[in-house]
This record gives structure tokens, C-alpha cells and sequence, in this order.
């Protein structure tokens, strides 16, 4: 798992920090404004967004290796096509493309990692492994931003993309000797595994029907993964959170990349211990406080536009929301793989993982539609508008879906001597 897992897991999270918080920088220097900053961000979350269908196919198609091998050298190619564009004086529109090509390779990375945690995993392991995941990649974005910042400052703005590059095949390197394919040759048979409430019908069964996608709670999740996003994809992404430190309070690179920094410290342990309280208590335990205090930390960050408050009142803003989505960092996904069919795990997280992304797309969409047509205040006040919806609906509309198994019976002791069936003699 360290190597196969949180060693790609490590040089995503710290090559996504070094280069996320330049990107505004570098469409200054590019003549560009704001909205083409936030357009940088957009085209990366369209690629995570346009890829999950055909990626979770072909997961269950060619299987889950190939996928987890691919998508890491797609993600370091972009970066170093993103190097020849700033270097050789290329256009604003071939780094968006790199960067579109750059987000379809985290969503192969992804998808195919979490189809490997839920075909070798029980239930009340998936949400420590997925948080953890997500909590190592943690500690790459935890010196991936100040590197970024020190490098784009003394050497140029190209040097963060080249390490991009160069970390992320480093980190998968092992893969290629470690990793070994999980797909089964035949579909199980009966009630879909781990799914709440199983599936109609039995017997051997191959691929995803419309059927799987209907069953009670899938639908509620869809809809709370689609919600939940809207409001963290600006966060996890950093678009939102970065394009208003620079664009809004002036802040530089080497000073966004320092607090980024300091509050990806902050959030492992909490990521960590989320994915052992889901493990203990339950989904919701997490899922519903997490995402009812992103909705708080988003209208905080309204509040500081709305009153033209000081940059050390935005500082506490910038805490809390990241904090806030530390709490809920790979619970969706967790949620998805309780209720994955077990026959079609692939091709179920490539339509759980297109809604969820297309939450993702839509928020630097929505930002940057909203703060253009009205201010700051109305964008973030509909971010969080869309954490306390998704919170509604996990609390109301999904059961709790940690299922845990079952211990063993114990074995009855012998009669006593001379009882009947009854006891009597």
C-alpha cells in the first residue's frame, strides 16, 4: 500500500501544490485577467469531468492496472508540454488544453485506485484506506505550494511544472513492479455485494444496468456527491480559494503557497481520523458535520467581501474552509464504494465519479460566472448554499451504509445429561 498507494498518492498532492498557486501568476504575465485564471482551473476540472465514463469502461474492460499505470504519465506529460509553453513564449490556449489532458489523467489515477481499494477491501476498512489516500496526498500539498512559490520567485514560473513532472514518475515507478491486477474474469453472482440493500435479480451478471443506478440510496448519493462538490472542488482544486487570495487581497504565490502549506499540515490528521471515526461509528458521522461547516466557512468568506475586511480576517476564512474539507476529504468516495455493485465496481465509480466531477467543474463555473456578474459575496454565498444542501440530503435521504460484518456465533455447549429437546426429562 505505501508504495502503490500513498508514494503516487505523495507526488500528485505536492506536484498539484507547486503548480496551483503560480497559475494566477502566470496568466498575469500572459496579460490575462481574473477570469482567465479561473479558466485555467475550469479546463483542468473539465478534464476530471469528461473522463470518468470512458475511464471506469475501460477499468472494467482492460482492467484496473493498465489505468492506475496510464494515468500518473498522462498528468507528468502535461506538465512538461505546460514547461515548453512558458519557456518557448506559447499561447494561453495550449495551457489550457495541457491542463484539460492533465485532469483526465487524475481521474484515471483516481477512479482506478478507488476500484482497487473496493475490490480488496472489507467495509470497515474503506474508509481508513480512502481517507489515507487522501491524507498522504496531504502531505505532498504540504510542501508542494512554498516549493512552487520559492522556485516560480527565484528561478521562473516553468520550474514548478518541471517538478510536477519529474515527481509524479518517480512516484509511480513502483507501481510498475508492485502493482498486480484485481479485475475478476467472472462477474459474481446473487444480491450485489456491499451495496445497501443488493440488487433485483440474480445470477451472473456482466456490466452496469440502469437497474444498479436506481436502487435506493444510490440516487441520494449521486446527488449528495454532485452538491458536495460543488462546494469543495473550488477548495481541493484551490481555484476559488486562490484566485480570490490573489485577485481579491493581493496576496503572492510564495504567501498563498505558505498557508496552503500550513493548512494541508493541519488537515492530515484530521483527514486520518475521519476515516477511522467512518470506520467506528459511521458514514454520516463525518460526512454531515463536515460538510455543515463548509457551508459555515463559505458564508464566512462571504462575509469578508460584503465587509471589506482586513487581510488577517480573510487568513481565519482560509482556515476554516480548508479544515472544513479536510473533515470530509474522501468520505464521498467512501459512500460510493459502500454502494458499488460488485460486478460492475469499474463502470459505477466511472457514472459516480462523472457527477461528482461535474459538481467539481461546476465550481469555478459557477465562481466565476457569479463574482463577473455580481461579487465574491454572491459566489460564496452560493457555494455554501450548496454544502448545507448536500448535508440535508445525507442526513435525511441516505441510511447509514457502513455495514459492518457480522461475528462469528458462538457454539453450543453439550446438553445436559438426560435433557429432552425441551429440557425436561
Amino acid at each position: 500500500m505505501l508504495l502503490s498507494m500513498h508514494l503516487p498518492a505523495i507526488s500528485i498532492g505536492f506536484g498539484l501544490g507547486a503548480t496551483v498557486v503560480v497559475i494566477p501568476q502566470l496568466t498575469q504575465d500572459l496579460g490575462e485577467g481574473m477570469v482567465a485564471a479561473m479558466m485555467v482551473f475550469i479546463l483542468q476540472q473539465l478534464g476530471t469531468a469528461v473522463a470518468p465514463l470512458p475511464t471506469g469502461y475501460l477499468i472494467d474492460r482492460i482492467g484496473r492496472r493498465k489505468m492506475l499505470l496510464a494515468g500518473p504519465i498522462l498528468i507528468a506529460l502535461s506538465s512538461l508540454l505546460i514547461v515548453r509553453v512558458i519557456v518557448q513564449d506559447g499561447s494561453f490556449m495550449e495551457i489550457l488544453l495541457y491542463r484539460f489532458f492533465g485532469g483526465i489523467g487524475e481521474q484515471m489515477w483516481m477512479l482506478s485506485r478507488l476500484t482497487v481499494i473496493a475490490d480488496t477491501s472489507s467495509a470497515q476498512q474503506r474508509g481508513k484506506q480512502i481517507t489515507s489516500m487522501f491524507g498522504v496526498q496531504q502531505v505532498g500539498n504540504l510542501t508542494g505550494p512554498v516549493v512552487g512559490g520559492i522556485a516560480s520567485v527565484t528561478i521562473g514560473l516553468w520550474l514548478p511544472f518541471a517538478i510536477h513532472a519529474a515527481i509524479v514518475i518517480l512516484g509511480v515507478l513502483p507501481s510498475f513492479f508492485i502493482v498486480k491486477e484485481t479485475m475478476t474474469k467472472t462477474a459474481p453472482s446473487g444480491p450485489r455485494a456491499g451495496a445497501v440493500g443488493g440488487a433485483p435479480g440474480g445470477g451472473e451478471r456482466r456490466g452496469l444496468s440502469w437497474a444498479d443506478l436506481r436502487v435506493p440510496p444510490v440516487p441520494q448519493v449521486f446527488a449528495a456527491q454532485f452538491l458536495a462538490n460543488v462546494t469543495r472542488g473550488g477548495i481541493f482544486g484551490g481555484g476559488v480559494i486562490v484566485v480570490y487570495a490573489s485577485y481579491g487581497f493581493g496576496l503572492s504565490e510564495l504567501e498563498i503557497g505558505g498557508l496552503r502549506s500550513a493548512m494541508s499540515f493541519v488537515g492530515i490528521p484530521v483527514t486520518f481520523g475521519a476515516g477511522y471515526v467512518m470506520d467506528r461509528f459511521g458514514r454520516k458521522f463525518t460526512i454531515v458535520p463536515g460538510l455543515l461547516l463548509s457551508g459555515l466557512a463559505m458564508a464566512f468568506l462571504a462575509l469578508t467581501d460584503a465587509l471589506a475586511v482586513p487581510v488577517s480576517v480573510f487568513v481565519v476564512g482560509f482556515i476554516a474552509v480548508h479544515f472544513a474539507v479536510s473533515l470530509i476529504s474522501g468520505n464521498m468516495q467512501t459512500l460510493g464504494t459502500d454502494v458499488a455493485p460488485a460486478h460492475a465496481r469499474g463502470s459505477f465509480f466511472g457514472v459516480s465519479r462523472q457527477i461528482a466531477q461535474t459538481g467539481s467543474l461546476s465550481s469555478p463555473v459557477s465562481f466565476a460566472f457569479l463574482v463577473s456578474a455580481f461579487s465574491y459575496t454572491v459566489a460564496f454565498s452560493f457555494l455554501s448554499f450548496a454544502a448545507v444542501a448536500a448535508a440535508m440530503v445525507v442526513f435525511f435521504g441516505i441510511p447509514e451504509t457502513l455495514k459492518k460484518e457480522p461475528k462469528p456465533e458462538a457454539v453450543p455447549g453439550p446438553a445436559p445429561s438426560g435433557a429432552g429437546p425441551s429440557g425436561s426429562s
